[in-house]
């Protein structure tokens, strides 16, 4: 089973694999197991998610996700969790299950990998 199956079974059942609502436990989750492939399997997620963007961060992928998935909770990066509902933290991990997923067809896609990074050097000149 490549990466995307594993975690498109993880998006339809994450509680099988131990996930809660909560956002830290979903991010301590894919560092293990980011940890568990050499650091494979987020290599270039936080570029991904900073073309998607269309500027330069410095946010790594965890502050990332929270901007992109609870635009509407006022602070930047992981201090958004402390102002956000139960719902909305619900909310964060699905988005960033959903967008893991969607990152992993562009890392197996050697030519959509290529184009990503030429995209992210572009917007660091």
């Amino acid at each position: 089973m490549n990466d995307r199956k594993f975690f498109e079974g993880v998006v339809s059942r994450p509680g099988l694999y131990g996930l809660d609502n909560s956002y830290k436990s979903a991010v301590m989750f894919l560092v293990g197991f980011d940890e568990a492939r050499s650091g494979g399997l987020l290599r270039g997620f936080t570029e991904w998610l900073v073309v998607r963007k269309g500027e330069p961060s410095g946010f790594g992928w965890q502050a990332l996700v929270l901007d992109e998935a609870l635009p509407e909770v006022e602070s930047w990066g992981w201090n958004k969790l402390d102002r956000s509902s139960p719902e909305q933290e619900q909310r964060a991990v699905e988005r960033l299950l959903s967008l893991l997923t969607e990152f992993l067809a562009t890392r197996d896609d050697v030519l959509a990998l290529a184009r990503m990074y030429t995209r992210y050097q572009s917007l660091h000149p």
